[in-house]
């Protein structure tokens, strides 16, 4: 009798997740199959607010918020769907044709998912699918079983799959995505305002060459009688936007002049023909 309860509340409870549209939905109508409220992750889980995507992401660790803050970059980037589940039937079957024990969750054979379901404007490559993990666990052969069920399942969908390590991303990108980033939701421009700070920062820099980015904008500060660190937000915002751009293997902190370049020029022109309307 216990074993059916708990078979027929394992069963309620995936009903009930399919209920409330989890695993379903594109842009910022999905809903992931799992939350952060669902699991213990390793280490610090994560709610953040994806710009492309309007809503909030559920990350359940350090890591997968690396590689989340590197696709919500990354220009090409049209969705971001994590924690996206697979097929059961098709995992079953592709478990039982390798000859590979599949997923449970106590007696219940369990729903796999891979962390992140990539849409992109790339033609050639419009979909593809991250799995993060931690190097170490590559140590596990029970992680690589997983994952192999999970490489044959997307193979058969004919979108690559990549693994996603912490020796993926340089230390160095990461923080300055990060530092970038918390300044992508807090920006809140007119056009107006966008062009006059864009043209004020374009003369500045175009005029202090090989200028520390810091100390200039502390200079802009006092002599235009700012509070302290308004410009370094300024600038930060434009550079979130990418209306200004430089290279992100090079740390904010030691940002001068030189490393700044124009952002792409449709940013530009959009913001000029805004103004001329």
């Amino acid at each position: 009798m216990a074993n059916f309860q708990t078979k027929q509340s394992h069963e309620l409870k995936i009903q009930k997740w399919i209920k409330e549209g989890r695993g379903q939905g594109f842009g910022n109508s999905y809903k992931p199959w799992i939350t952060i409220r669902d699991v213990s992750s390793e280490g610090r889980s994560h709610r953040v607010f994806g710009h492309k995507c309007q809503r909030t992401h559920h990350l359940l660790s350090d890591l997968e918020l690396s590689a989340f803050l590197l696709l919500e970059w990354h220009s090409s980037t049209i969705d971001i769907r994590e924690q996206y589940p697979l097929d059961l039937e098709q995992t079953l079957e592709i478990a039982k044709t390798i000859g590979i024990p599949h997923p449970r969750f106590g007696k219940h054979h369990q729903i796999m998912t891979s962390d992140f379901l990539v849409d992109t404007h790339n033609s050639i490559t419009p979909k593809f699918v991250v799995q993060v993990k931690y190097s170490n666990a590559l140590n596990d052969p029970r992680t690589i079983e997983k994952i192999e069920i999970e490489r044959q399942y997307w193979k058969q969908q004919n979108i690559p799959f990549y693994i996603f390590t912490e020796h993926q991303i340089p230390k160095t990108v990461s923080q300055n995505i990060q530092w970038l980033y918390s300044s992508i939701n807090t920006m809140k421009l007119n056009e107006q305002d966008t062009l006059e700070k864009l043209t004020f920062y374009a003369n500045i820099f175009s005029t202090s060459k090989s200028k520390r980015v810091n100390e200039i904008a502390r200079n802009i500060d006092q002599k235009y009688h700012f509070e302290i660190g308004q410009s370094l937000r300024e600038i930060r915002d434009l550079l979130a936007q990418r209306y200004f751009i430089f290279d992100l293997n090079i740390s904010f902190k030691d940002l001068n002049t030189d490393h700044i370049l124009l952002g792409e020029f449709n940013i530009w022109n959009e913001v000029l023909h805004a103004e001329n309307q």
